[in-house]
Order: C-alpha cells, then sequence, then structure tokens
C-alpha cells in the first residue's frame, strides 16, 4: 500500500484551480481514483504484495493509468493486493465487517470505493478477482472483454486470463471508465482492435424500467442452483422481479463445454504464472506465500501438451457460449457462493466468475440486497465478446429496478 498524500494534494489543488477557471482536463477531472498495487505509476513503488526482492519504481505509468490522468483523475496512490494477484490474503478486512474477507485479489481496491475513500479504482481479474471482491464488498465490478484494455505496465499473471478490471458504486462510473479506458495498444500484444462504442450513451436506451425496451436475461439455472441457498432464493426473487418490471427472462443451459473449464483455465493460469516467475522462484520459492508457491510449483511441472490442450478447451468454450450470448443482453448468475465468508485466511471462491475469464467475455456484479447476517449480496451479468455496450444497459435496467442504496457503516 502506498498513498501518494503530496502528489494527490498538489494535482487536486491544481484541478480545482483549472475548474474554477473553466478549464477541464476531461470527464475524470478531479476524480480521486486508487490502483491495485499491480499498476506501475511513475515514480512510486510497484510491490504486487510481495517480498521486497519484487518491488520496483517505475519511471513509466501503465497505459491504463496514463488515460485516466489524461482524463483529470487524481491518484491517490496504491492499495492492496494479495500476493502477486493469487490467492494468499493480504490483510485489508471488509469495510461491512472486517472480520469477514473483502475477496481477493483486487482486495484493496473493492474496499476502497466500499468505504468511500476512493471514487474509482482499478483491480484485475485473472480468475475472480474484480467481481469477487465487489461483491462481498457490496460495490458495483466489471471486467470488460479480455484485450479491450491494455494491460501494459500491469504486473501479470497470466497473460491470456489477466484483465483491467474497474471498481464504482454505479453502473454509471463502470461505463465513463471503460469509455476512458477502452481502445487498441500496440505494446500489449493481447490487445484488441475491436471498435469502441460509446457505452455511456448506451446506458439510456434501458435505462427506465417499464418505460422503454427492457432486457432479455437469461438464467444459468445450473449456476444459481449451486450457490448457498440463501442466494439462490435471492436470485430467484431477483429473477421475478425482473420480469415484472418487463425484462424478458428465460432459463438457459450451459454448454457441454461447461464441464472442465475450471480445470482447464488453472492450466493456463499456472503455467503461465510459472512462465512469468521462472527468472526468480528457483532461487526464491521460500519467499513467495504458501498458496502462490504451490501454483508455481504445479506450473513447472505441467507438461506442453496439457497446456495446449487446455487453450483448446477455452477456445471451444468461447465458441459455444457465443451464440448463447447472442441470444441475449445479458446472462444471469450468482457472483459469489454467498455473502463475504468470516475471516481472512481465505479470499473466497471464484467459481462462478472463473469461466467468464477463461472465456474472455465481459461480466459485472451488481450489489443487489443484504444477506440475513447484514453483509450484500450480489448478482453477476456476463455479456458476448466485446458487447459491453449491451450489457452495460442491461446492468444499468437491472441496476434502476433493484434500487440498491445501502453503504457499509465506516
Amino acid at each position: 500500500m502506498h498513498l501518494d498524500r503530496e502528489g494527490a494534494l498538489r494535482t487536486a489543488r491544481e484541478r480545482a484551480a483549472e475548474a474554477a477557471a473553466g478549464a477541464f482536463h476531461g470527464p475524470l477531472h478531479g476524480v480521486p481514483v486508487a490502483l491495485k498495487d499491480i499498476f506501475d505509476v511513475a515514480g512510486m513503488p510497484t510491490r504486487a504484495g510481495a517480498a521486497a526482492f519484487a518491488h520496483r519504481r517505475p519511471d513509466t505509468d501503465a497505459a491504463s493509468v496514463g488515460r485516466l490522468r489524461a482524463a483529470g483523475a487524481v491518484i491517490l496512490g496504491k492499495v492492496t493486493t494479495t500476493t502477486f494477484a493469487l490467492m494468499d490474503p493480504s490483510p485489508t478486512g471488509n469495510p461491512w465487517n472486517v472480520a469477514h474477507t473483502p475477496g481477493g485479489s483486487s482486495s484493496g481496491s473493492a474496499a476502497a470505493v466500499a468505504a468511500r475513500m476512493a471514487a474509482l479504482a482499478l483491480g484485475s481479474q485473472t480468475v475472480g478477482s474484480v467481481l469477487r471482491p465487489a461483491a462481498f464488498c457490496g460495490v458495483v465490478g466489471f471486467k470488460p472483454t479480455h484485450g479491450r484494455i491494455s494491460a501494459v505496465g500491469v504486473v501479470p499473471l497470466s497473460w491470456s486470463n489477466d484483465h483491467v478490471g474497474i471498481f464504482g458504486r454505479a453502473v454509471e462510473d463502470a461505463a465513463l471508465a471503460l469509455q476512458i479506458l477502452a481502445g487498441p495498444d500496440r505494446a500489449d500484444p493481447y490487445s484488441s482492435s475491436a471498435p469502441v462504442d460509446d457505452y455511456l450513451s448506451s446506458l439510456g436506451g434501458l435505462s427506465s424500467p417499464g418505460g422503454g425496451p427492457a432486457p432479455r436475461i437469461g438464467v444459468l439455472r445450473a449456476l444459481v442452483e449451486r450457490a448457498q441457498p440463501e442466494t439462490a432464493s435471492h436470485l430467484d426473487e431477483v429473477a421475478r422481479r425482473l420480469a415484472a418490471a418487463g425484462a424478458q427472462v428465460t432459463d438457459v443451459v450451459l454448454p457441454p463445454s461447461f464441464a472442465g473449464i475450471h480445470d482447464s483455465g488453472q492450466v493456463v493460469v499456472r503455467s503461465e504464472a510459472a512462465a512469468y516467475h521462472a527468472p526468480n522462484f528457483p532461487r526464491l520459492a521460500e519467499e513467495y506465500p504458501p498458496k502462490i508457491r504451490e501454483a508455481l510449483h504445479h506450473g513447472r511441472e505441467l507438461r506442453a501438451t496439457e497446456l495446449l490442450a487446455a487453450q483448446a478447451h477455452r477456445r471451444r468454450f468461447r465458441e459455444e457460449m457465443a451464440p448463447i450470448a447472442l441470444r441475449h443482453d445479458a446472462l444471469l448468475t450468482p457472483t459469489a457462493l454467498g455473502p463475504a465468508p468470516r475471516g481472512l485466511e481465505s479470499t473466497g471462491d471464484p467459481y462462478f466468475c472463473a469461466p467468464w475469464s477463461h472465456a474472455g467475455m465481459p461480466a459485472i456484479a451488481l450489489p443487489s440486497g443484504i444477506a440475513r447476517e447484514g453483509l450484500p449480496l450480489s448478482l453477476q451479468l456476463v455479456g458476448g465478446a466485446f458487447a459491453e455496450a449491451r450489457l452495460l444497459a442491461a446492468a444499468a435496467w437491472v441496476e434502476g429496478v433493484l434500487g440498491f442504496k445501502e453503504a457499509p457503516g465506516v
């Protein structure tokens, strides 16, 4: 964690003076933003939640950070992450109840937005590391299609799974941030040249429940039924409310390739993580905390044939999901098994988020209710590849139906 108190105050004063003179940098003029500590910021340390051997002080901003600055944002500094963005928990507690996990690996990003320390935050999702902490902390978490936002200047975990993600308090926040961050980057081999839509304008088409076209929402019933009883019951009630408000709600069956997608995704994540850490891990293995150390040991033992088969499985799942997503504006699933688990020994189960990370499909988590124990509940909406405009429009419509306004008592 690193707070750039002097730099942030200096920039904030500059933005205030510019605003008083009628000069604005862009749509984030003066907006405070926090960054997961795997994003490079010129002159600030990048620690990646790791031991000193991994610390750096870069001279240039990550591509996404540069776009935030150009839009007028005030960079507050770095917030906590699990070590190298994997599973070993950070010390951050959940703002709703500090005895519960905020999730991971973007734990600090979600907690900072939930606790009103920042209006926006950036994180990353390789398996479930944006949407799950957003769910546990009661905020909006959004990851676009893989390659939609450049990952240059972000410490990688698994290049073909890593997504830059956004935390905010409303769907409109996510749409605004995506408008700024989306677009090709020649420096990123995974960056896409797909056209960038007008995400903010897209919100209006479905944003008034009962007054205009309503979204087509497909309920992934098998996933809803796998959640904890309270979450499953809550999702069923949400689906009924959406239908009553005019949405076309239908049950959807997962394709055959869903079987095994979690295992295939983990093969790729661990293989690519082992490749990235190869220069340091053989001599510094004991410096790594236990969960990532185990993952890297496993990744080093995987065969090329296993990796190729896993990548083929991912492609097949993505291809089989494409026509399903095309028939709907959003697919409804749980974001997590239930509310944030008690204790800081685990960051929670990413089961419901992982398939869409491995397929590279956009997904958004929306706070949708309060559990019996006083912690937030969340739903997840998934869209087709590069169909973020449709997904965000559907999410804004759902947000309007649900009307979630609660905040942690911090």
